[in-house]
């Protein structure tokens, strides 16, 4: 048993190591830290959406934005779009699960929004019909995704594919991703906290 468990956490290692050593990908973490602190500056708000465990790690990241992360200080406004239950049945029930993310951004999304649409394949079929009806409002769209980027890649205005095919590792880094946002937006925006 301990074998095994010594390979997943070298699994998770070894993928953290990846994107580690990745250029680009440290790239565009910094160009979206900086687009989210300039918009939070602007007073527009942060939303995600997912399905399943990336329902969970939207609603976890958002937290940390609204809530607090490392430091005591005003809270950012930011949501996890599935968080409303009975919205969210009624629509999947009325008009259809794709619907479901899209619908609420109709209502809430402004541009100069952010969506983050996290997604292991990138071709969550509700995921990417939210991204799509933000560029249409106006809102900038970011993807976290597996390495493949699936369909997110041709509707993002950022996208982040972490360097593995397995679901667990990728959730773990968006989890990971996730974190250094908060971070780094709280540093920047809150140095006096």
């Amino acid at each position: 048993m301990k074998s095994k468990i010594k390979k997943c956490i070298s699994s998770s290692v070894e993928n953290f190591t990846r994107i580690f050593d990745d250029r680009d990908i440290l790239d565009q973490i910094e160009r979206i830290v900086l687009l989210c602190i300039e918009r939070y500056k602007s007073d527009n708000k942060i939303l995600f959406c997912g399905n399943g465990g990336s329902a969970a790690d939207a609603q976890h990241i958002a937290a940390e934005l609204t809530g607090r992360f490392y430091l005591n200080r005003s809270p950012l406004y930011a949501e996890a779009l599935h968080v409303n239950s009975s919205y969210m049945t009624a629509v999947a029930n009325d008009l259809g699960y794709t619907e479901t993310y899209s619908r609420i951004l109709e209502a809430c999304g402004r541009k100069g929004d952010m969506l983050f649409g996290l997604s292991t394949s990138g071709n969550s079929p509700n995921v990417v019909r939210a991204l799509q009806k933000a560029n249409e409002i106006g809102l900038t769209t970011i993807g976290l995704t597996g390495i493949s980027g699936g369909e997110m890649n041709n509707i993002c205005d950022f996208i982040i594919k972490v360097p593995s095919d397995d679901t667990p590792r990728i959730q773990e880094a968006h989890i990971l991703l996730g974190h250094i946002l908060c971070q780094l937006i709280e540093e920047e925006m809150f140095p006096n906290a």
